[in-house]
């Protein structure tokens, strides 16, 4: 998850904890501290924990969703497994869905809040 509403993370991750979603949530506060954790992931890809699904917000400091995807998409790749990328945003701007959509690697663009049934269903694909 990476997302810098501390209050928004701390709900999902209550839901995703109390559901038993998922066992090992990580949580970024922006885009270039979570692209530095994957880089620095790639050194040693037995030992990294490496997602299966990605929940971005768009609006965050220093490095933005839409940087992240742009910087994301270059060694994803590399991972050599099925990474699934949900945007997750609060805007719910035309142009911003759109271009979501128009990104062949993310799978969904989620207004939020995002319910505990969306939760559930998306970990349940990728179970």
């Amino acid at each position: 998850m990476i997302d810098i509403d501390g209050i928004y993370v701390k709900l999902i991750k209550k839901v995703i904890e109390t559901r038993k979603l998922c066992d090992n949530l990580l949580i970024f506060k922006n885009g270039k501290e979570s692209i530095e954790y994957f880089e620095e992931s790639l050194k040693d890809l037995s030992a990294a924990k490496v997602p299966d699904i990605i929940f971005i917000d768009l609006n965050m400091p220093i490095m933005d969703g839409w940087e992240f995807i742009e910087n994301f998409t270059q060694i994803e790749h590399k991972f050599n497994k099925l990474i699934t990328l949900y945007i997750v945003s609060s805007s719910i701007i035309p142009a911003d869905i759109n271009r979501a959509k128009s990104l062949s690697n993310i799978e969904d663009y989620l207004v939020k809040p995002i319910r505990a049934s969306q939760l559930e269903q998306i970990f349940r694909r990728s179970a």
